[in-house]
Order: structure tokens, then sequence, then C-alpha cells
């Protein structure tokens, strides 16, 4: 096989494929006897007809069928063969298919190189999580008013499951507890990311940004459906919508490929699980600065 590889863009390939021999000749033979164990063909059983008028009756659909199974992976074997990071379906052109040979061109996007370096030790500021007792005060004051209740007992407490008033307060206090470690974790996380894309710049790849500007259109959509909002009306704020969110699709498609680029340099796997890993990895190796 032979493949050239020509720079379009920064994020944008042209791949020049040529196969010949036997990889295409097989194939064809591979498919003729498929179609001759299945095609009827007056005067001859089922796997019986001469090759000669199979290839007569049958040429544009055997040349359909070899284009249909040879492309792709001819196509994957390129990209492998170059080492090409391809992040959308390729745009095949100029194909080219006789009984021995197969050339085409593949027009792909791949992920831009991004140059990362100091990502370790990055300073993050944690504050020592706690919670006050008015705090745990104005949330009994909450769940009161929101239920309409006078006061809380022991009795009431039970009723909702919990043995004493002292319990009660204890399981909100907890609750409070967690909702500030979660908020401490986020804060973590955005002091990384903002650190992280601190001073980086390059071309984001406009097939992700298209993606994930869909995804989360139809994601906003989606809430305003189940809020009761009429579809002639989220239709027609669809164009706002798209407007406003695509700032945080870019946000999101460049965060995304600084954290891959950080797991390839790292052998983490690019799984769905990738950003929590690379993450977890970044909080591991952070300069962490701890106060009250």
């Amino acid at each position: 096989m032979k493949t050239e590889v020509k720079k379009i863009d920064n994020n944008t390939r042209e791949i020049n494929v040529e196969v010949s021999g036997d990889v295409v000749k097989n194939k064809f033979e591979e498919v003729f006897k498929r179609i001759s164990s299945e095609a009827k063909v007056p005067g001859f059983r089922p796997g019986h007809a001469p090759m000669d008028i199979l290839e007569k009756q049958f040429s544009a659909v055997a040349h359909e069928q070899v284009l249909k199974e040879l492309i792709p992976d001819i196509y994957n074997q390129a990209v492998n063969k170059e080492e090409l990071d391809v992040i959308e379906l390729p745009q095949i052109s100029e194909v080219k298919l006789d009984n021995n040979s197969l050339s085409f061109k593949a027009k792909v996007e791949i992920s831009p190189d991004i140059d990362i370096k100091n990502y370790r030790h990055i300073p993050v500021n944690y504050k020592n999580v706690s919670v006050a007792e008015d705090e745990v005060k104005r949330s009994i004051d909450s769940f009161k008013e929101s239920r309409k209740l006078e006061k809380l007992d022991d009795s009431l407490a039970r009723s909702l499951g919990y043995p004493s008033l002292v319990e009660l307060e204890k399981v909100l206090e907890k609750q409070i507890f967690l909702q500030k470690e979660n908020n401490q974790r986020q804060k973590l996380e955005s002091e990384i990311i903002d650190n992280l894309l601190k001073g980086l710049d390059f071309k984001l790849p406009q097939s992700l940004v298209k993606r994930q500007l869909e995804d989360m259109l139809r994601q906003a959509k989606l809430d305003l459906a189940l809020k009761g909002v009429p579809r002639e009306k989220i239709d027609a704020q669809e164009g706002k919508m798209r407007e406003e969110l695509d700032p945080e699709a870019r946000n999101q498609v460049k965060v995304y490929l600084v954290l891959s680029a950080i797991a390839k340099k790292e052998n983490i796997p690019l799984d769905d699980h990738m950003p929590r890993k690379v993450m977890e990895f970044l909080l591991r190796e952070a300069n962490w600065k701890i106060t009250d």
C-alpha cells in the first residue's frame, strides 16, 4: 500500500492511497464467489455459472461491493500507517478501481498538535470544609418553611424516618458538608483548567465544535420542553440559544483536547473515563495550599 499525506491546514490532511495486487484481486474473487452462490443465471445451477458470464452480468454489482468492503479497511490501514489522530469521518474522493488496483483520496480532520508542558505541580488552593451551627439552623428553618411547619420536634423527625430531631440535624449537617465539599472540588478543577488553558492557542476542529454545540442545543431544547415551554416557542428561540451556547461549546472542546493531550503523554486510555482520570492525575500532581 502506498500512502502520501498532504497538509491542507493545521487540522486537515488529505491522504492519497493506492493499493494493488493480491489485495484487490482476492477481494474481487471473494465477491464473485458470493455472487455465484446467490445469483440466478439461466441455464446454470447456483454456484456453477462460468466466471466470464458472471463478470459480464454482475460486474457493476461486484465493483460496488468491492469498493464498499475495501475502502474502509484500506483507509483504516492508511490512517494507522501515517499515525494520524483522526477525529471525524473522512471525505472520500477520486476513487479509481480496476481488477488489480484501487486508489482514492481521503480528506480528514485531525486532532490539533497541542504542545502542553507545565501540567504537573499546578497550584491549587484548598480550604478545609466545615459546617457552622448557624448553617444547620438555616437549613432547618428552610425545611420548616418549605413544609409550612410551626416547629420541628422528635415526633416530626420520626415521621420523616429519623429517631430524633438531633439525628435529623446530623443528616442535614452531613448534606451541607457534602455540598460544600462538592463545590470545593469544582473550584479546584476550575483552577486547574484555567491554569492549563493559560497561554494555549490552537485552532479548534470545527467538526468537534459543531457536534458539541448540537448536543448542548438538543439538551437545552429538551430542558425547555420538560418545563412545559411550547415547541413553537422553543423553535423560535433556537437561533438565540445557538449563539449563546457557542462560546461554551468551544471552551468544552478546547478543554477536552487539552486533557486528551495530557492523556496521551501519560498513557491514560482515551475512553469515556479519560477526562475524569486525567483530572484525578492532575489533582494528585498538583501543588496544594491548604487553609482553614
